[in-house]
């Protein structure tokens, strides 16, 4: 699904240059659960960036289902954005005041491919999904933390992606809602999804079956040669 090769990712402010990343290599086959790991300033969210086509590389290739994405513009890297992609960031990134029915629903407001009594269909299946059914006319602030991620994921779902990228999930959560959210991710997996999860916690790392690890722009590690810590999930 994804292949990366000789990539590197530089900014340049004022006439100084910074280099991010530095000819990475690697790819990412559909249905694997891949977590990207390293201390501030590695490099991994700018690396997720570049996956979810928030950014472009500055050298190297990064090839999409077999295309070279260089060859895209602004309008499809929008449309895959919008359909093949799905997003749950560490700052929940919901419309505040606005009910969870309404958040959801916000990336089909851009298809024109579903009828209003199908997008309805589709809101409720999506919050159903993450347990949230008895909460759909909520508003977002009269949530907590871990019901906003939920919500989060449903809103990401809702499209029915094929990759759902996970930015720092569990960041602003405690432990028992954090744990809550990488099980609804998990079972995502478990049911053919392809998650890419960034994160500095090894703990949430761990519910991946595949760690690569960044250190100063680069790849310290890539491995699956890990115990998938899966409480009761084992596969």
């Amino acid at each position: 699904m994804i292949e990366i090769k000789n990539l590197h990712k530089e900014y340049v402010s004022d006439g100084l240059s910074t280099k991010v990343l530095h000819g990475l290599n690697f790819s990412i086959e559909k249905g694997e659960f891949v977590a990207i790991m390293g201390p501030s300033g590695s490099g991994k969210s700018t690396l997720m960036h570049i996956l979810s086509f928030l950014d472009r590389p500055t050298q190297g290739e990064y090839i999409f289902k077999g295309e070279d994405t260089s060859k895209f513009d602004d309008k499809k890297l929008a449309s895959l954005r919008n359909s093949e992609i799905g997003f749950v960031f560490q700052q929940f990134n919901l419309l505040p005041r606005t009910s969870v029915f309404d958040n959801v629903k916000l990336p089909l407001s851009y298809s024109k491919k579903h009828s209003e009594s199908k997008k309805t269909d589709l809101v409720k299946k999506a919050v159903e999904s993450v347990g949230l059914s008895h909460r759909t006319d909520n508003l977002s602030n009269q949530l907590s933390g871990g019901e906003k991620q939920r919500v989060a994921i449903a809103r990401a779902l809702v499209n029915n992606p094929d990759i759902i990228f996970a930015d720092e999930p569990t960041g602003n959560l405690d432990s028992k809602s954090g744990a809550q959210v990488m099980e609804i991710l998990d079972n995502l997996f478990e049911n053919g999804k392809t998650i890419i999860l960034v994160t500095h916690e090894r703990y949430t790392a761990e519910y991946a079956e595949r760690i690569i690890k960044l250190k100063d722009g680069v790849i310290e590690s890539d491995s699956k040669d890990h115990e998938r810590r899966k409480t009761g999930l084992e596969k």
